[in-house]
């Protein structure tokens, strides 16, 4: 580990925090990000099933949301395997990145280190989708418990409230999933740490542009926004 290394990890982190904080809502932005746009429409979408009886409408959207969970759950899980075959294999990776050109090679030690915060990386992961998984169970339940219409003509105020708690749990659940996939697509970065801790801080602010873009700059956000203006 070089100074260079310890560079790169800061940079890495604090482009990931800040990244968190700015598509979250936590910085003070003039732009809103696409996330929070999409947390209003999760809102309008729950409130809009008070209007109906039918709920295996909603119940199928929340199932689709819950594949497209697992998915990436499952595949965390085999990238996360492919990390500590790495781990049993550093002699022959070793060997081979000795012979690549433009390739930093630290060592084993540090071979051995950075393939553990990869590992880190995806466990975390995998840990953000397991949970989103199963909020999105839970999510299931409440829009099931919401009362019917003639339920709700009775106490309105009670049928809100059920409503309510769908749409914060079901807020919670897409926030851990895009925790999950933020690390995913950093991870990308932080592959460039094993050719040299340059290559790791040039592809992990090329990352983070390329997402910055998507949230903030996108055709997705743009459409999503004709929504709200007057």
């Amino acid at each position: 580990m070089t100074i260079s290394d310890y560079i790169a990890l800061a940079v890495f982190a604090l482009l990931w925090i800040g990244y968190n904080w700015a598509t979250d809502g936590k910085m003070k932005l003039q732009r809103v990000s696409l996330t929070r746009l999409m947390m209003d429409n999760r809102r309008r979408w729950i409130l809009n099933s008070l209007n109906r009886d039918l709920k295996m409408i909603d119940t199928q959207i929340v199932a689709g949301l819950q594949a497209g969970t697992a998915f990436f759950a499952s595949t965390t899980i085999f990238a996360l395997g492919g990390c500590f075959a790495l781990l049993g294999a550093t002699d022959q990776v070793q060997a081979i990145m000795s012979d690549l050109p433009y390739v930093f090679n630290g060592g084993r030690s540090a071979f051995e280190l950075k393939v553990g915060g990869l590992a880190c990386l995806f466990a975390y992961a995998f840990f953000k989708f397991a949970w989103s998984y199963r909020l999105f169970n839970y999510c299931s339940i409440l829009i099931g418990g919401i009362p019917m219409m003639a339920e709700m003509q009775l106490d309105r105020g009670r049928a809100e409230r059920a409503a309510e708690r769908a749409i914060k749990v079901n807020i919670l659940a897409a926030k851990h999933f895009n925790a999950g996939l933020r690390s995913i697509f950093l991870s990308i970065g932080y592959l460039g740490w094993f050719i040299s801790p340059y290559v790791f801080i040039a592809l992990t602010i090329f990352v983070t542009f390329v997402l910055t873009r998507r949230q903030f700059f996108s055709e997705a956000r743009d459409a999503l926004l004709e929504d709200v203006k007057p």
